[in-house]
């Protein structure tokens, strides 16, 4: 993985959370509220998953660019 690679996904990463906090202020309160109220195993699941679902996706770009 080149440095330009590891840049490029940052910028996604800030422009996908900016444009959330840009578009929808509230829904972010009302969702950090759940998941507050979330049992903390429920929200290491879910962590789980995110990260699994961002390496196949990782996976999958760098296989296709590659083919």
């Amino acid at each position: 993985m080149s440095i330009s690679t590891l840049v490029l996904a940052l910028g996604l990463v800030l422009i996908f959370e900016g444009l959330v906090f840009a578009l929808a202020p509230r829904r972010i309160e009302e969702f950090l509220k759940l998941l507050a109220e979330m049992p903390v195993e429920a929200r290491r699941v879910i962590g789980l998953l995110a990260l699994v679902a961002g390496a196949l996706l990782v996976t999958l770009a760098r296989s296709i660019g590659q083919g």
